[in-house]
């Protein structure tokens, strides 16, 4: 009795060691093993770190843009001694009615309507620089919407830009249309937009709908503005 009792207890330790050793030692060593690693039963844990970044899209950023700039754009309609009629843009610089053009829109002797909305407005031409193609008007209308302008030391080659124009087509509307500044220098911001004539005079705005300046259309078609910097100079702000 005594003896089975104590075979009983030998095979008890035995299987304790066993386990032990099995458990320990020689199950992880093989379980390491190619032919085995798939039965693995030990998962280290996995840390999960939930990362949000919220990014304004470019896209969106561009039309919050537009949507603001726009309501700074006027239509200039105007009929030259010889019947010749010129439509074009402005930008309004300040809220009480000061206008910045292209001098070529308003030549002397000339009928002109500039146009906030449906209906044209009373102004006066305060002066023109020709030799900069750059014209100064005052219309009769307060609180209007304004736009920043942009430090055109911080402009670069390859910055998206776009420009805002009016057209007169069964009433007054806007039009827009985006590219990037392929070159510039002091005189003049060359784009690699391309447009009709009835554009001229549209401001060239950034993505943050600062403007960049005005907007001439070569015999290509394309479109190069004549920097905010020079229009700051002409009109003294």
């Amino acid at each position: 009795m005594k003896k089975n009792i104590l075979k009983i207890f030998i095979i008890f330790i035995i299987g304790i060691i066993g386990g032990i050793f099995a458990n320990q030692i020689f199950w992880p060593y093989l379980i390491e093993k190619p032919l085995f690693f798939k039965y693995s039963l030990e998962q280290r844990p996995v840390y999960l770190t939930e990362k949000k970044e919220v990014f304004i899209q470019e896209n969106t950023a561009l039309q919050n843009a537009i949507e603001q700039a726009e309501k700074a754009i006027i239509g200039i309609r105007t009929e030259t001694q010889n019947g010749e009629i010129l439509e074009g843009s402005g930008l309004v610089i300040t809220s009480d009615g000061l206008i910045i053009t292209l001098a070529e829109l308003v030549p002397l002797g000339s009928n002109f309507s500039f146009f906030v909305g449906e209906n044209p407005q009373e102004y006066e031409i305060l002066k023109r620089d020709l030799k900069n193609n750059l014209a100064l008007i005052k219309i009769e209308k307060n609180n209007l919407n304004t736009v920043s302008f942009e430090d055109i030391s911080e402009i670069k080659k390859g910055q998206r830009v776009f420009l805002i124009g009016a057209l007169f087509d069964d009433g007054l509307s806007k039009i827009v249309n985006e590219g990037i500044i392929s070159s510039f220098n002091e005189e003049s911001i060359f784009t690699n937009i391309f447009e009709t004539s009835l554009l001229n005079g549209s401001p060239l705005f950034n993505i943050e709908g600062e403007a960049l300046g005005l907007s001439k259309i070569d015999n290509y078609g394309k479109i190069f503005a004549i920097p905010i910097s020079i229009v700051q100079d002409f009109i003294s702000l």
